[in-house]
C-alpha cells in the first residue's frame, strides 16, 4: 500500500510538472504573440512575401501619381486614356504571371490580386482592364497554347497588345454554354459566323480568345476556344456600350462574318472550350473579388477622412456615436471581404480546391462594394451626391460586381452544389 502511494504521488508530481511546464509554455506563446511574433509555418493570411510587399507598394504610388489625374475625365468622356494604357505595360502589369522569357514580370497570383485591389482603390475600369488580362487571357494561353502561340503572343500581351475575352452572347448570359457562334471547318481553316455581346476591353484589344461550337451537333462539348487577331478579315466590332459605370472601360458588340481562322489558331484541344472557360472563371471570380474589394477600400478611404474634418453641432461628424458604429460595421465588412478574396487567392495558389472560396469571396465583396458606396455617400451628405467628389462614381461603378463573371444568384447556386455535396454520405 505505501509503495502504492509513493507512485501516485510521483505520477502526479509529474502531472503537476506538466501541467506546469504546460502553462509557462502557453504564457510563453501569448507573450510572444502580444509582441506581433509571426509562426512562419502559420502566418496571417495578411502578410505578405517582400515581392508582394514591394509590388503593392509600388503599384499604390503608380496608381496615385499616373492614373488618379485621369481618373474624372476618363469616366466623363467613356475613353480610356491611351497614356493609362501604355503606363500599365510599362510598369509590367498586363503580364504579371508570364515568364520573363516571354517578357512578363515573372510574379505570382496572389500579385495579381494585390495589383488588381490596388488598382481599383483609385479606379476600378483601369483594374478590370488588368484583371482581364491577367487572370484570364495571360492564363489561357500559358496553360494551353502551344510553344508556337505562346512565341508569337505571350510577348505581345507582356509588352502592348490588350487582350479580350470573348464568351456571352445575347441570348448565352448566365447559361454561357448554349451560346450560338459556330466554326465550320474547311481544309486547314474554321469558318466562323455569330456575334458576341457585353465583350470587355473589346476597343483596345490586339488579341480575342473567341469561344465557338466546332460539333454543334455535340452541344456545349463542341465549343472551341480559337485565337483571333484584331485584323482578321470578317471581325467586327461594334460601337461601345453607354453604360452606367466603368465607363472607361469599353464593352463592346462583335460580330463574325465568315471570319477565317487557321486551325493553328486553336487554343487547346476542340471541344475543350467549355472546360477551359470554367476554369478561368472560377480563378476570375477571385480577380473581381479583388476588383470589388479594392473599389470599396477606396470610397472608404476617401469618405472616412471627410467625416473626421466635417464639423457639424460643435463636434467631429466621426465623434457620433451612430456615425462610428456604421463605420466600425462598413469597416468589419471590408475586412471579412479582404480574408475571403486573400484565402481564395491563397488556396488557387497552393494547388488546392478553391471553387466554392472564389464564389463566396466574389458574392461577399460584391455586396460589400454596393454597402460601402452607398454609406459613405449618405455620410458625406449632399457632396457625396455629386461629381466634386468620387464617391457617387464609386457607387455606379459598383453594381457591376453582382453581374458579370457569374451573377449573384449564380455565386448562390454554386456555394449551395459544393455545400450539399459535403454533406454526402
Amino acid at each position: 500500500m505505501a509503495a502504492s502511494l509513493r507512485m501516485l504521488r510521483q505520477v502526479c508530481g509529474s502531472l503537476s510538472r506538466s501541467r506546469a511546464a504546460v502553462r509557462r509554455l502557453c504564457s510563453r506563446a501569448a507573450a510572444e504573440a502580444h509582441h506581433d511574433v509571426i509562426r512562419p509555418a502559420f502566418p496571417p493570411l495578411q502578410s505578405f512575401s517582400e515581392e508582394e510587399s514591394m509590388m503593392r507598394d509600388a503599384v499604390k504610388k503608380f496608381a496615385q501619381e499616373r492614373i488618379a489625374p485621369f481618373v474624372s475625365k476618363m469616366d466623363e468622356d467613356s475613353v480610356m486614356d491611351a497614356d493609362v494604357i501604355s503606363a500599365l505595360f510599362e510598369q509590367g502589369l498586363m503580364g504579371i504571371e508570364i515568364g520573363a522569357e516571354y517578357g512578363g514580370t515573372g510574379s505570382s497570383f496572389f500579385s495579381s490580386i494585390l495589383v488588381i485591389e490596388e488598382l481599383a482603390k483609385v479606379d476600378p475600369s483601369v483594374s478590370v482592364l488588368c484583371d482581364i488580362q491577367n487572370t484570364l487571357i495571360n492564363t489561357l494561353l500559358m496553360n494551353l497554347g502551344t510553344e508556337e502561340q505562346k512565341q508569337l503572343y505571350l510577348p505581345r500581351l507582356a509588352s502592348d497588345t490588350v487582350g479580350s475575352f470573348c464568351l456571352s452572347e445575347s441570348e448565352s448570359g448566365s447559361d454561357a454554354f448554349s451560346l450560338k457562334t459556330k466554326a465550320e471547318k474547311h481544309k486547314d481553316y474554321y469558318s466562323i459566323n455569330g456575334s458576341k455581346m457585353w465583350i470587355s476591353n473589346a476597343e483596345h484589344a490586339g488579341v480575342f480568345l473567341v469561344m465557338a461550337n466546332a460539333e454543334p451537333a455535340a452541344g456545349y462539348r463542341g465549343i472551341t476556344c480559337f485565337i483571333v487577331d484584331r485584323d482578321t478579315d470578317g471581325l467586327h466590332i461594334g460601337r461601345k456600350e453607354n453604360k452606367l459605370g466603368l465607363r472607361a472601360s469599353s464593352t463592346c458588340p462583335l460580330t463574325f462574318d465568315s471570319m477565317k481562322v487557321h486551325e493553328k489558331n486553336i487554343l487547346g484541344k476542340v471541344g475543350h472550350g467549355y472546360k477551359y472557360a470554367i476554369g478561368m472563371l472560377n480563378g476570375g471570380r477571385i480577380g473581381i473579388a479583388a476588383q470589388m474589394l479594392g473599389l470599396a477600400q477606396g470610397c472608404f478611404d476617401h469618405t472616412v477622412p471627410y467625416t473626421r474634418q466635417r464639423m457639424q453641432f460643435g463636434k467631429r461628424i466621426f465623434d457620433f456615436q451612430g456615425m462610428q458604429h456604421q463605420i466600425a460595421h462598413v469597416a468589419t465588412q471590408l475586412e471579412a471581404a479582404r480574408l475571403l478574396t486573400y484565402n481564395a487567392a491563397r488556396l488557387k495558389e497552393a494547388g488546392r480546391s478553391f471553387i466554392k472560396e472564389a464564389c463566396m469571396a466574389k458574392y461577399f465583396s460584391a455586396e460589400v462594394a454596393a454597402l460601402t458606396a452607398s454609406k459613405c455617400i449618405e455620410w458625406m451628405g449632399g457632396v457625396g451626391f455629386t461629381k466634386d467628389y468620387p464617391i457617387e462614381k464609386y457607387y455606379r461603378d459598383c453594381k457591376i460586381g453582382t453581374i458579370y463573371e457569374g451573377t449573384t444568384n449564380i455565386q448562390l447556386s454554386t456555394m449551395a452544389k459544393m455545400i450539399d455535396q459535403e454533406y454526402d454520405g
